[in-house]
């Protein structure tokens, strides 16, 4: 290999190395093209990658990185590069180890530590931020169940003491409605006066004429 693609190749190794969240290796050895393969697809579910690395190229970019993992670049080596869950990723690549008894774990970094052999498998044991999430989900149903419980008992509580309360209280007494005001009565017409006694315009009647003549006696 010519040295610019040797640069080239290294500065590759050395930008996934530092974007990466955490970082695994293994040694490789007897596994076929078809266990790669299985042990490829099991990864992506962490969004991790499996790649098979040249032990001088890698750590020339893992010092240029400020990575010291002489000790583990012995042998045949994988890189597994995560990118997401990183207990998830070594979850199935100690699956794959158990599966695969030739493939080994070296070891790995995360979190600024260089992780042992034992420390990657121990990584392996702890639950997956997927777990989490799922049993922090099921707390969080959980307490809603018990809330929505509570407010249900209390909610029930509360009805069954005003229906006590409803039975204790005295009827009231029921008061006739009054009928509704009609419209303002018309004001009531003034009595008429009575007409002025007219004024007597005949003097008063003369009295009745003195008989005229007193009956003549023994007129024939």
């Amino acid at each position: 290999m010519a040295k610019p693609e040797k640069v080239e190749r290294v500065a590759v190794l050395q930008k996934r190395i530092e974007g990466a969240e955490a970082l695994l290796l293994a040694d490789y050895r007897g596994l076929t093209v078809s266990d790669t393969k299985e042990l490829r697809e099991g990864l992506s579910e962490a969004d991790a990658s499996f790649s098979v690395v040249k032990n001088t190229l890698f750590k020339r970019a893992a010092d240029q990185a400020g990575l010291q993992i002489e000790s583990m670049l012995t042998g045949p080596t994988a890189a597994v590069f995560v990118s997401g869950d990183a207990v998830l990723a070594a979850k199935r690549l100690a699956e794959a180890a158990k599966k695969f008894e030739t493939l080994q774990i070296k070891g790995g970094f995360m979190d600024g530590k260089l992780l042992s052999a034992d420390e990657a498998a121990a990584l392996a044991k702890l639950r997956s931020r997927e777990e989490m999430l799922s049993q922090l989900a099921g707390m969080m149903q959980a307490d809603l169940s018990r809330a929505a419980s509570m407010f249900q008992a209390l909610q029930s509580k509360f009805l069954g003491l005003l229906d006590a309360f409803k039975e204790k209280k005295p009827a009231a007494v029921e008061e006739p409605t009054p009928p509704e005001p009609d419209a303002a009565p018309e004001a009531e017409a003034a009595p008429e006066a009575e007409p002025a006694p007219e004024a007597a315009t005949d003097a008063a009647p003369e009295a009745p004429e003195a008989a005229s003549e007193a009956p003549q006696e023994g007129k024939e």
